[in-house]
């Protein structure tokens, strides 16, 4: 991942910034909330911390057990001595064990007591938890355009509604939105490609669901949900063609008397005892919304979710089916796989395999709903250029279209590369907007990921005289990064970027080796050795391009470096 950039005076960022509405930043995520133990094992990594309550000062933290005990939450610490205290925060990164599962985070971690048993709740950045959402639901069949979608809809769904937790805001579980704690690659990408983009209607943030499989037609909200939830426009039923191109969604399932007994009863819908079970009600999709378990009516979503936490979710998969009774149980028929409601992932996973991108995977499930940005409610827009694309939620951004266009005629003279694929430039309209979606340290003004381009305010670059020098450095990274391969050197990407930007030249060798130079690069801790590294990356860089010539640099940037252009370096 690169954060390579222009600095920019904070204080002047700031100043110049509109006044607009404060985005949602963060995000409390309740931890194992499937989990209601009451014992836990820390073990510190880099920088961990520890606060005994809210007004204490951090302290390193060591390995600490916690457990609850009467009611109490207690910690005991390497040297045997325990503590009672109301909370325990934690900081940096540290690793939590319980049940037989480990966790390793890197976010504030809030601990206390709760109905006896332990409560874990971490505070991370909205997109990362996106990133991580994404991660978890996507599937095999999912590609570029269906995460993108996916991305957009998990991120609208966790800062639209209130999702029934009093102490945190989402839950790691289905109840809300499936965590696993971990990112890869492809969800990384889709959900920095869409980052800031949210659903709305009528200036107002939609409620927006995902589920697995609508088995050929979506339900309505109020259909699966008829207490408290309205069709509000975008939750409408919709037909919808792709998902039964994707394959057959039919299934069936028996189920024991005793078995649904037990599911039931655990739920608290009925009680032990009943006889018979029949759909007593269904919606305008056919799917079942009532049953009858003996006298007993129960919503059929609830049936639904409380065989699936007892039982597994592979028994009942979605609310449209059939029942008959079989011996002393009964047998279930149906299509489809989940609540039905909003985005159909097989069908967004067809839509983008046959061609379709994102936003018209959004319009399929959401109609009327439109993508703006979480700041402001802005819609974004594309505006096309020759070889670039233009993302922005603030019309006045196509101004800068002629910039960038020599921007990019410019990369491309002094590197000699050409894009492969059209490169997309994503201008956000506030400088804390942009960090909060890209997540870029303090000192950076714009990022530069394969073939995408995000960058703070163009108005804010350009009143600082840094527009045309920020769009070149970018370029070049853009089109570096498409050529390189996993086995080209970041120091060779980075430091041909800076020779060829032309913003910084030394003729005095480093001090730093490459490899040094490489991993400063990686793991720069602050501005100035993020600069020092780029200087000594451009310093490599010009000796190869002196000694070899530019056509055979770049044949290496494709291929990798081999040992003798290694030893003159050395």
């Amino acid at each position: 991942m690169m954060r390579v950039a222009i600095a920019i005076c904070l204080a002047f960022c700031c100043a110049m910034a509109q006044a607009q509405t404060a985005p949602r930043t963060t995000i409390r995520v309740g931890v194992w909330t499937l989990w209601h133990g009451t014992k836990a094992a820390i073990t510190p990594l880099a920088g961990a911390t520890l606060r005994p309550c809210e007004s204490c000062a951090a302290r390193p933290l060591g390995s600490v057990s916690v457990q609850v005990k009467d009611a109490v939450l207690m910690w005991t610490e390497e040297n045997g001595r325990t503590h009672a205290s109301n909370v325990l925060l934690l900081g940096g990164s540290y690793r939590l064990a319980a049940h037989g599962e480990s966790l390793t985070l890197a976010w504030p971690l809030r601990i206390t007591e709760r109905h006896g048993a332990l409560e874990l709740v971490a505070t991370l950045p909205v997109e990362r938890y996106v990133e991580y959402v994404v991660a978890a639901e996507s599937g095999a069949a999912d590609s570029t355009e269906s995460r993108k979608a996916l991305a957009v809809v998990a991120r609208t769904f966790a800062l639209a509604t209130a999702h029934g937790h009093t102490t945190f805001d989402v839950c790691d579980s289905t109840h809300c939105q499936w965590v696993h704690w971990r990112t890869s690659s492809e969800a990384h990408a889709a959900t920095l490609s869409t980052a800031g983009e949210s659903l709305w209607r009528n200036r107002s943030r939609i409620e927006a669901y995902f589920h697995q499989n609508c088995g050929g037609r979506t339900a309505a909200a109020e259909e699966v949900w008829p207490q408290g939830h309205a069709a509000r426009g975008s939750l409408v039923s919709r037909s919808d063609p792709y998902c039964p191109r994707a394959g057959s969604s039919e299934w069936s399932a028996t189920l024991s008397r005793a078995e649904l007994t037990q599911a039931l009863a655990a739920a608290g819908l009925a009680a032990p005892g009943w006889k018979s079970l029949t759909v007593a009600q269904r919606g305008a999709t056919g799917r079942a919304t009532m049953l009858l378990v003996g006298s007993t009516k129960i919503p059929a979503e609830d049936f639904r979710l409380a065989v699936g936490r007892a039982l597994g979710w592979n028994h009942i998969r979605s609310n449209w089916f059939e029942v008959a009774a079989e011996g002393d149980g009964f047998l279930f028929h149906g299509r489809g796989s989940g609540h039905g409601v909003g985005l159909c992932q097989a069908g967004a996973a067809e839509m983008a395999r046959e061609g379709h991108g994102y936003r018209e995977i959004l319009a399929q499930y959401f109609p009327g709903a439109t993508l703006a940005d979480e700041t402001t409610g802005a819609a974004w827009q594309s505006f096309a250029g020759q070889g670039f694309t233009l993302q922005t939620s603030d019309p006045a951004d196509a101004a800068f279209l002629p910039a960038l266009a020599r921007a990019l005629a410019e990369a491309e003279s002094r590197s000699g590369l050409a894009p492969r694929a059209e490169i997309a430039l994503r201008i956000y309209r506030s400088t804390p907007a942009f960090r909060d979606a890209t997540l870029a340290p303090g000192w950076v003004a714009a990022f530069t990921e394969g073939d995408l381009i995000a960058l703070q305010p163009l108005r804010i670059l350009s009143a600082r005289k840094l527009l045309a020098g920020t769009l070149r450095h970018e370029l070049l990274h853009a089109l570096v990064e498409e050529q390189a391969t996993a086995q080209t050197p970041l120091w060779l990407r980075e430091g041909l970027v800076e020779v060829w930007s032309g913003e910084v030249r030394t003729e005095t060798k480093p001090t730093q080796t490459w490899e040094q130079v490489n991993e400063k690069l990686a793991h720069a801790a602050n501005e100035v050795e993020s600069e020092a590294a780029h200087r000594a990356a451009g310093w490599y860089a010009q000796q190869l391009l002196d000694r070899f010539g530019r056509a055979q640099v770049l044949e290496w940037l494709r291929s990798g470096l081999p040992q003798n252009a290694l030893s003159v370096l050395r």
